[in-house]
């Protein structure tokens, strides 16, 4: 099965992608930097996480972006259980700590986590914001607002959602109306007022299109999930140190540029990506 899912593969090395935009741009980024340094390297689409583990695991794909703290968490329960208890925190150091130990059982090696983040994050409208005078969940949790929140159902009892919000933030959250994370039809009902906030992530790229602005996670509520290049052991010194490069470059802020250029502008990711490598001097 995972055989056919990655296909025959004919010299260099393969560079997985989960086939959602991000992971699309990221598997590019990584292609081009290979190919930049003499390393012959083609993209799979391989569709989620649970087949590009065991791929990469094994030597069948050579490297694949991934984010830390989910990465961690997946190889945490896939190693002690569905009932373990966290690994993952908002420190970067704890989480990368974990993962590479975690990741090191499974015949993997990991490189250096970019500046770039993409975690859950909370967005009202422009106006509301305004209104209000706030720029973070501090803000709100101080103004005393009750807010309805259009998210996922699971909002109500994830810790990084609703209970997280009320506890770190001591934010009053009056409803969850489950329209999903970051889906057009959760930023809609904010847009529209329905609703008072909206569960997105950091790199969303259609926030602007909707009129709306995170609210600072200043407390750090959520993990770091920063993305961080995942190599299978035996290509490792290959690879890792080529990609690396992109570390200390590749900002949030860039990341969703390159999103919102890709979903909203309909450019080719090989193109916005060439672009964005030739720009920073790294191709």
């Amino acid at each position: 099965m995972l055989d056919a899912a990655l296909g025959e593969q004919s010299g260099g090395v393969t560079i997985g992608s989960q086939g959602f935009t991000e992971s699309r741009i990221l598997a590019e980024m990584y292609r081009q930097l290979l190919e930049a340094g003499g390393v012959e390297a083609s993209i799979k689409t391989v569709m989620n996480r649970e087949l590009l583990e065991p791929a990469l695991s094994k030597g069948d794909v050579a490297l694949a972006p991934d984010y830390a703290a989910t990465l961690a968490e997946f190889l945490n329960r896939k190693e002690n259980g569905p009932d373990a208890p966290p690994v993952a925190s908002p420190d970067l150091d704890t989480t990368m700590a974990a993962l590479t130990a975690l990741a090191a059982s499974q015949n993997l090696a990991l490189g250096v986590p970019t500046l770039a983040v993409d975690q859950n994050a909370f967005a009202v409208t422009r106006e509301f914001a305004a209104e209000h005078n706030l720029e973070t969940l501090s803000d709100l949790g101080a103004s005393g607002i009750e807010v309805r929140i259009a998210a996922g159902e699971e909002c109500n009892v994830r810790p990084f959602c609703a209970p997280g919000l009320e506890q770190t933030y001591g934010i009053k959250v009056s409803g969850v109306d489950p329209l999903g994370v970051g889906t057009a039809a959760a930023k809609q009902a904010v847009q529209d007022g329905r609703d008072d906030m909206v569960l997105v992530t950091t790199t969303d790229a259609t926030l602007e299109s909707y009129g709306l602005v995170l609210l600072a996670d200043d407390k750090k509520l959520q993990n770091a999930d920063n993305i961080v290049p995942v190599a299978y052991r035996g290509d490792a010194a290959q690879v890792l140190p080529i990609v690396d490069r992109l570390a200390p470059v590749l900002t949030t802020e860039d990341l969703a540029g390159l999103n919102r250029k890709v979903d909203q502008q309909r450019r080719r990711p090989a193109t916005v990506v060439h672009d964005y490598l030739t720009e920073k001097g790294l191709i």
